[in-house]
C-alpha cells in the first residue's frame, strides 16, 4: 500500500472533472502528488486498488435510474460496483459521493428512486444516533450544512448498511457499509465558489432554473462547508494512518 489516495472521476465534462479533483485535494488536505486522478469515464478501473490508502468517488451527471445508458456508462457503473466490493471486503477504504451512493445502494440490494431529489444549494443535515457514534461522522456537529444537487436518492438505508445522516427531503444522506465504505448523497468536497463554478458547467442540465443562476449562486455562497471538509480530513487521516 502506498501513502497516496485515489480520486475516481465519473464526470464526462473535463473542466468539471479537473475542478472536482482539486476540490477533493483541498478538502482532504493532501498535496497534489498525494491524490491520484483516475478518469473512470475514459479508462477502466485500475488494478490492485489495495495499493491506495483510500479512494474517493466524485459525482456525475449520470443517474442510476437513467432509462437509457450508453455502454460507457454501464461499464463505469460495473467498475464502481467492483470498487465498492473491494471496500466492503476491507481491502481499501472508500467514500462514494452523490451519484456514487446510488451505485452502492443498488449493489447492496437497496432501492434508488426519483422520489427524493434536492435542489442546487445548501441543505441542513442531521446525524442519526449511529452517525454520532461513527468514527468519521461522530466528530461532526449533530446538525450541519452541506451542498446538494441530485435528481435521485436512496429510498431507505440498504440491507447491511448503517444510516448515519438524513434530512426531511432525503431520508438517506449518508451511510456506512462494512467497516471501510462510506457513502454520502451530499457533496463533501466543494467550497461555495467551486460549487458555483460547477453550476456554470451544468447550467442547462436541469438541476436548477438556468435563468435563476445568479439567485441560486447567491444562496450557495451563504453555506458553510466547515463540517463536510472536516469529514474529508478525517477520512484522509484514517486511511493514511492504516
Amino acid at each position: 500500500m502506498t501513502g497516496r489516495l485515489l480520486y475516481v472521476c465519473a464526470r464526462p465534462q473535463r473542466e468539471a472533472a479537473v475542478a472536482e479533483w482539486a476540490s477533493f485535494r483541498d478538502g482532504l488536505g493532501v498535496a497534489s502528488d498525494e491524490l491520484v486522478h483516475h478518469d473512470l469515464v475514459r479508462e477502466p478501473l485500475p488494478a490492485e486498488l489495495e495499493r491506495y490508502a483510500g479512494v474517493v468517488v466524485g459525482g456525475s451527471p449520470f443517474n442510476v435510474t437513467d432509462p437509457d445508458k450508453t455502454d460507457a456508462q454501464l461499464r463505469l457503473e460495473r467498475d464502481l460496483e467492483s470498487l465498492a466490493s473491494t471496500a466492503l471486503d476491507g481491502r481499501t477504504s472508500a467514500m462514494f459521493t452523490c451519484f456514487g451512493i446510488g451505485v452502492v445502494t443498488r449493489l447492496l440490494g437497496g432501492v434508488v428512486t426519483l422520489d427524493h431529489p434536492e435542489g442546487t444549494g445548501p441543505t441542513d443535515i442531521a446525524l442519526t444516533a449511529e452517525g454520532a457514534d461513527d468514527e468519521l461522522f461522530g466528530i461532526l456537529n449533530p446538525r450541519f450544512e452541506a451542498l446538494t444537487a441530485h435528481k435521485e436518492g436512496t429510498a431507505e438505508v440498504p440491507p447491511g448498511a448503517t444510516l448515519l445522516a438524513r434530512n426531511d427531503a432525503c431520508p438517506v444522506q449518508a451511510y456506512r457499509a462494512g467497516v471501510s465504505l462510506w457513502a454520502t448523497q451530499f457533496h463533501p468536497e466543494p467550497t461555495a465558489e467551486a460549487f458555483v463554478a460547477r453550476m456554470a458547467v451544468y447550467r442547462a442540465a436541469g438541476y436548477f432554473d438556468a435563468d435563476a443562476f445568479d439567485d441560486v449562486a447567491a444562496l450557495v455562497r451563504t453555506v458553510s462547508v466547515e463540517q463536510p471538509t472536516l469529514l474529508l480530513r478525517t477520512f484522509a487521516a484514517r486511511a493514511l494512518a492504516a
